[in-house]
């Protein structure tokens, strides 16, 4: 069996390869735009290039009965919503049309609840049945972009047969994120740098969850399947209050409305860039952190058998891991490591 890995050298997907590799008796390729001594070292078949080339896809495809399209970008920044949207749906989209006529059996994609699982409204809890958010995320390109990707999905499952499943992950925490792009917020209220408790709510699960997840739908899931998961829905607020008692770091004590925040923000970032500085939290994020990001995961734990770990557990080992890079980081230098 040989699998080839899109976007392995990103949080989730080294927690997938790394447990495709225990499972055993497969060889995997990995999709890379530059050579990576990490994955070297764990041993995959590493294919440098781009999901734009070609020529680097029949490649990387040549011999593969199984897909795991992870590849991504995670950027809040609306300026970059061009190379967003290249990657998640250009790049999704070349490599669906160099799949087609090759012996693979199925495609696992990695897309976001936040394709669906967003609202305004503290009541509304989002199912694989839900219709997307586009209203809600039109002013996010990193979520709008998904699903402009999953409409390039399901079309090659209506079209052309292609054996796609869709994964939908709520916000990824656990150990390794050393890019911080997804534990970032995580790290912010562990440094005090947020200054007060937002109004809306999140879902969370853990990444090593996730990349199980994604192996039983490799093995259950059906053509056009979409998959949530989470493993817990809380109000920000609630979210903090768990981190505070597992870190023993204060909650902030400032609430402010919504538009009030975001005003806030606006006006704190505005300034630090006259300075050549980022403020500490960036007013996309306060926009995002008064909506609601609830979720239902009963099809995933019914269909695939999946069953999340303890949330509790998932931020315990956050924090664990984030202190570790941070002494890490600090020692580094100290000892020119860096």
């Amino acid at each position: 069996m040989t699998i080839l890995v899109t976007g392995g050298t990103g949080f989730l997907g080294r927690h997938l390869i790394e447990q495709l590799i225990e499972d055993g008796g497969k060889k995997i390729k990995v999709l890379t735009r530059s050579f990576d001594e990490e994955l070297a070292n764990l041993g995959v078949t590493q294919i440098e290039g781009s999901l734009m080339d070609g020529d680097t896809l029949k490649r990387a495809l040549k011999g593969v009965k199984q897909v795991y399209h992870l590849a991504g970008r995670v950027e809040r920044d609306p300026s970059s919503a061009h190379l967003m949207y290249e990657l998640h749906v250009d790049g999704t989209r070349h490599l669906l049309d160099r799949i087609i006529g090759t012996k693979v059996e199925k495609i696992v994609v990695a897309s976001t609840s936040g394709t669906v699982g967003v609202s305004k409204f503290s009541d509304f809890i989002a199912d694989d049945n839900s219709p997307t958010a586009e209203e809600v995320v039109s002013r996010w390109p990193y979520y709008l972009s998904k699903i402009y990707a999953e409409r390039v999905c399901e079309r090659y499952v209506r079209e052309y047969d292609l054996p796609i499943v869709m994964m939908r992950p709520t916000l990824l925490l656990g150990p390794g994120d050393e890019r911080r792009s997804s534990t970032e917020d995580v790290e912010k209220f562990l440094n005090g740098d947020i200054p007060s408790v937002p109004s809306g709510g999140l879902s969370f699960v853990d990444v090593r969850d996730v990349a199980q997840a994604f192996i039983l739908a490799m093995e259950s899931g059906d053509p056009g399947d979409t998959f949530l998961l989470g493993a817990r829905n809380l109000t920000v607020e609630a979210f903090f209050e768990e981190l505070s008692i597992l870190s023993g770091k204060s909650v902030p004590r400032l609430h402010l409305p919504q538009n009030a925040a975001v005003f806030s923000a606006k006006v704190l970032d505005s300034t630090m860039k006259l300075f050549g500085k980022r403020a500490s939290v960036d007013p996309v994020s306060v926009d995002m952190s008064g909506h609601y990001w609830y979720i239902n995961s009963e099809n995933a734990q019914k269909k695939l058998g999946w069953t999340p770990r303890s949330p509790r557990l998932t931020l315990r080992d956050t924090i664990k891991d984030i202190r570790h890079r941070q002494e890490r980081d600090e020692i580094a230098p100290e000892f020119g490591l860096l």
